[in-house]
């Protein structure tokens, strides 16, 4: 089911390393998204129709490529779902709205005026998945925080599912504050969103995850638009002392695992022991999953146990992998959290299972996979807004400072650079 390993064994430092790497995923599909891309540039709706019938097997026309919603589609879900739904959008837009960043403009000495402004931008785009599986929650996670942020239109695409979308992310789509929906996946609605075509607008960003199709497609457009990230198969990273219930670790590693075929699994433990009861505990937690196969292929593939020699050298381990999800099945987590400086978020203690993080905790569930938790964040409304830095100096300022000025613009041979600031002075 699960590969166990020991860091002390030969070959675990190569072998981790490759892991950590992610050298197994390829985007594939590129001559494909780049005739897809150059098509929707060159015919605009008539090649994202062409090629959802071709890709999804869906007749579309570009008259009926958007789709108004219910109006009373929030009202007619089931009362359970609906609830769930509202703490989940009420708590998501709770935690974003701390997250907002904030402008200044102010005087930092005589004369001079410095600061930064904050805007949102015009109009961004978000891809909502619609293959194994509909998800109103990453609905609720792109959308908000771009509506927190101020953005004046959200644009959703999905794939086409007939004429209709599910009633579920119609309602999520509306609580959310999305604008206007098209049903158009795949690459094409990538292009779509970045090129502008007759009937969807080009947008500013384009965030959302998807396929490797999507995914590549998001690559190739990047720089005419913004986008989130390039995001490859999610990930969890579990760090267990032996403390906890090996089979809350078991269901937390499937919980991972049924996203998809490529999702991965990572768990560090301090025994083989106890590595061996979590690996044994998943066969039963198996048996009633309706995505046992997905899981099943998940952890055979890509699932590892990692026995330590401590949680000192399972936090290094944890640090090398950085994780899209990391969680913290220990006796003392808090003790660990400022040597763990590579995650896209943190779960803290037995009792808060990723799941808490994908649905209503409030942090975004938009990660950065594939390791690039080194350098990039979770989605937030930091990413919905623009800075634009402010300076104003007056005659006197600019006088203090006109020589350091002339000196670096001479240094660089720009002699109308320092011309325009001693012409000031004169």
């Amino acid at each position: 089911m699960m590969q166990i390993v020991e860091t002390s064994q030969e070959g675990f430092t190569d072998l981790f390393a490759q892991r950590s790497a992610r050298n197994a995923v390829d985007l594939g599909g590129e001559p494909l998204v780049e005739q897809i891309l150059e098509d929707v540039n060159r015919r605009g709706d008539t090649a994202v129709a062409y090629w959802t019938q071709k890709l999804d097997g869906e007749v579309i026309r570009p008259d009926d490529m958007e789709i108004v919603p219910d109006p009373g589609c929030i009202e007619k879900l089931d009362p359970d779902l609906r609830s769930a739904l509202e703490t989940a959008a009420a708590r998501i837009r709770a935690f974003h709205e701390r997250l907002m960043p904030t402008g200044w403009y102010e005087t930092t000495e005589p004369g001079i005026k410095l600061g930064a402004r904050i805007t949102p931008l015009d109009r961004v785009g978000i891809y909502v998945p619609g293959g194994k599986a509909a998800y109103p929650s990453s609905i609720l996670m792109c959308a908000i925080p771009a509506s927190v942020a101020g953005v004046e239109e959200v644009v959703m695409v999905t794939p086409p599912r007939g004429r209709h979308l599910p009633l579920v992310i119609e309602a999520a789509a509306a609580m959310a504050g999305v604008h206007r929906i098209f049903r158009v996946g795949g690459a094409q609605a990538i292009a779509a969103l970045a090129f502008g075509t007759e009937r969807i607008p080009r947008v500013d960003k384009v965030v959302g995850p998807g396929n490797r199709f999507v995914a590549e497609a998001k690559r190739r457009v990047y720089g005419l638009v913004d986008i989130d990230s390039v995001a490859g198969p999610s990930e969890v990273c579990i760090i267990a002392d032996g403390s906890v219930d090996p089979a809350w670790a078991a269901a937390d590693a499937l919980a991972q695992a049924e996203h998809d075929e490529a999702a991965a699994v990572l768990i560090l433990v301090t025994s083989r022991d106890y590595g061996q009861q979590i690996i044994d505990a998943i066969p039963g937690l198996l048996q009633d999953n309706p995505r046992r196969d997905i899981a099943a292929a998940s952890l055979e593939t890509n699932g590892l146990v990692v026995v330590c020699d401590g949680l000192d050298q399972a936090v290094d381990l944890s640090n090398q992998y950085a994780p899209e999800h990391l969680e913290l099945l220990v006796d003392d987590p808090e003790a660990l959290l400022e040597r763990l400086r590579h995650a896209g978020a943190i779960f803290i203690g037995a009792s808060t299972p990723e799941a808490v993080g994908d649905y209503i905790a409030g942090p975004n569930h938009v990660l950065p996979t594939q390791g690039t938790a080194r350098f990039y964040s979770p989605l937030g409304t930091g990413d919905f807004v623009k800075r634009t830095s402010l300076m104003s100096f007056n005659q006197d300022a600019l006088a203090r400072y006109a020589g350091s000025i002339a000196r670096l613009a001479d240094e660089e041979g720009l002699h109308a650079h320092r011309e325009s600031v001693l012409i000031r002075s004169k």
